[in-house]
């Protein structure tokens, strides 16, 4: 694998997260993808974990802002992003996770946009399952509890099932491993966490 730029450090992503989302839920949602892209990134492309991550940080960056515009999610991103110093290849890897949408935006190719593509809806699903456990807690939470939750729709009815099943595809992985790797991933930085929100 080629090193990947991101032309911004982790620091000022943050930072550009922070200026253009006030809600604590989409800070934490970035931060949550952030971290499970970077789990990934340990296993498939450890050279370019830090690019890795501030994809998944910034990757819903304009939502908070444009939600309204969802044709527009990650065009006025990519502004934004170009003005703080990010690269092409930052912007173009975080426009792929809503080319499902947008199909003139570019659509994933490499490793990384896949798992974004798969993972990022998914993360919002485990995410509203776990803090309706009694323990609220991910270390308990296991994929036949996620595909129950999976299969009911009205269950954080924003989540995108097709999406989530699409990402699988693109990756040549059985839902049921995407499900596992995924939850693995969260645990992985969140053992005492329990301040996992409902997906909106």
């Amino acid at each position: 694998m080629s090193k990947l730029d991101s032309g911004i450090s982790r620091e000022a992503a943050f930072e550009l997260l922070s200026q253009h989302n006030k809600e604590e839920f989409h800070i934490e949602h970035g931060k949550t993808v952030e971290q499970t892209m970077r789990y990934f990134a340990r296993e498939f492309d450890p050279e370019n974990e830090d690019f890795w991550g501030i994809v998944g940080l910034l990757h819903d960056l304009d939502w908070e802002e444009h939600g309204d515009e969802p044709m527009m999610h990650t065009i006025y991103a990519a502004d934004d992003i170009r003005a703080a110093g990010g690269s092409e290849e930052l912007i173009r890897a975080i426009q792929t996770h809503t080319s499902d949408f947008n199909t003139e935006l570019p659509h994933p190719e490499l490793q990384m946009e896949k798992i974004l593509f798969a993972t990022e809806e998914l993360t919002g699903l485990i995410g509203a399952a776990v803090i309706m456990r009694p323990s609220k807690s991910i270390m308990d939470f296991n994929v036949k509890s996620l595909k129950k939750k999976f299969k009911d729709k009205r269950f954080a009815a924003g989540v995108d099932r097709d999406v989530i099943t699409s990402g699988a595809e693109m990756l040549g992985w059985e839902l049921d491993y995407l499900f596992a790797r995924t939850i693995e991933a969260m645990q992985s930085f969140a053992p005492d966490r329990d301040t996992f929100q409902a997906a909106e």
